[in-house]
């Protein structure tokens, strides 16, 4: 195997999952969700071996083999040439904030190739923008809604001591009668009538 082919297998293999994906889409011009990293960098190594045959200029110089090759190293004194690619030199802090601005909604992503994707994306009109719609909670056949709640374990099993040691029959309604207590105090009566005490409490 070639020195350079191999450094490029090195490199495609030191990704994460996240990367390897977004390298494909870049690549092989696709989405793909595939979790196997073999793949993947096979796929990878395939597409760009394919473009390096097609490529114009290696046409060209195969077919001229006598033209001088380019120097190996930039004259005494120049700038080595810069990075390519736009989001080249921007920073992760940089690349947080053009995604807030492009995709419309804050990110805490701190994966640089997951952002410039998304960014590209989302600039080419192939993902949704803006604030995520909030997830419609459903109605049950009863008329009445779950409401998504998460505590820690050691709170949950205090709070459960507490409703057993004041007498109450359930979790649900030491909770309500909580809202209930709380609303009142905010002055949200009309709110507060909707987990008032019922009559047998």
């Amino acid at each position: 195997m070639p020195r350079t082919t191999a450094s490029k297998t090195k490199k495609l293999e030191s990704m994460n999952l996240t990367e390897l994906r977004a390298r494909y889409r870049e690549v092989v011009g696709e989405e793909t969700r595939s979790p196997n990293k073999k793949y993947l960098i096979r796929r990878i190594e395939e597409s760009l071996a394919a473009k390096k045959r097609r490529s114009p200029s290696r046409r060209a110089t195969a077919a001229a083999p006598s033209a001088p090759p380019a120097p190996a190293t930039p004259a005494a004194g120049t700038q080595p040439a810069p990075r390519r690619g736009r989001f080249a030199g921007m920073s992760l802090e940089e690349l947080q904030a053009k995604y807030r601005e492009v995709v419309g909604r804050p990110t805490g992503s701190s994966d640089i190739s997951y952002l410039k994707w998304k960014i590209r994306e989302a600039e080419a009109g192939r993902i949704n923008v803006g604030p995520r719609p909030e997830r419609e909670l459903k109605v049950r056949e009863d008329g009445k809604r779950v409401l998504p709640f998460s505590f820690d374990d050691e709170a949950v099993k205090a709070l459960d001591k507490a409703w057993r040691d004041a007498g109450l029959p359930s979790r649900t309604r030491l909770v309500t009668r909580a809202l209930y207590n709380e609303l009142t105090a905010m002055g949200a009566t009309e709110a507060a009538a909707h987990f008032a005490p019922k009559a047998e409490e």
